[in-house]
């Protein structure tokens, strides 16, 4: 492995995710964001245990106050407020994904079912789970801070203003990941992986 070209990766792709806190659209308390489906790319992309690396570099420069948050904010205000849980969703789903879809090869060339069907699921899988500790967050906010109708219960009120909405456009964010990720990760194998050809 060539680790400065590994690093210079990481570090690029972490760059990727801070620029998509421009790419926006406010619609209520959760805002469409791009940055969710980067982290699961970037992890899906360089895959196994480097996959959570440029998530947890953006992570980090938010906390020490650099804009890059969605919006261009930042510091643990963002972590407390309604949408604080999607941001260590955003670590965890990049970290599974990154394992599901394996260290990428060169073989991937040759597009084959098996590798398309192990991104596909990875892809997925990243952008489903960070769901949860956002959802689970979100829920304890609203209820915290009297947002939840009277005739709604806070899971309700959670599913309708959270998830629900979203859903059309992370499922077209997950193919555009795909199919970006089935070009890219050969790449990769090649200039960083050592023109590795067993999935690690």
């Amino acid at each position: 492995m060539k680790k400065t070209l590994m690093i210079s990766f990481i570090a690029m792709f972490a760059a990727i995710i801070c620029i998509g806190c421009f790419l926006r659209v406010p619609i209520g308390p959760v805002p469409i964001v791009l940055q969710n489906a980067l982290c699961v790319l970037t992890g899906v992309l360089l895959g196994g245990i480097f996959g959570g690396a440029p998530t947890a570099l953006f992570l980090v420069a938010g906390l020490i106050g650099l804009p890059v948050y969605s919006g261009g904010t930042s510091g643990i205000a963002v972590w407390a407020g309604p949408t604080g849980g999607f941001l260590p969703g955003y670590l965890i789903g990049a970290i599974l994904a990154g394992f599901i879809a394996g260290r990428p090869t060169v073989e991937e060339k040759k597009i084959s079912v098996k590798a398309v069907v192990r991104i596909s699921i990875a892809m997925l899988a990243g952008m489903v789970i960070m769901y949860v500790p956002g959802t689970i967050h979100f829920a304890r906010w609203a209820a915290s801070a009297g947002r939840v109708p009277a005739d709604k219960t806070a899971f309700a009120y959670t599913m309708a203003a959270c998830v629900v909405p979203y859903i059309p456009g992370d499922l077209l964010k997950t193919v555009v990941g795909i199919l970006v990720a089935i070009k890219v990760r050969p790449v990769l194998a090649q200039y960083v992986y050592n023109g590795a050809k067993k999935r690690g």
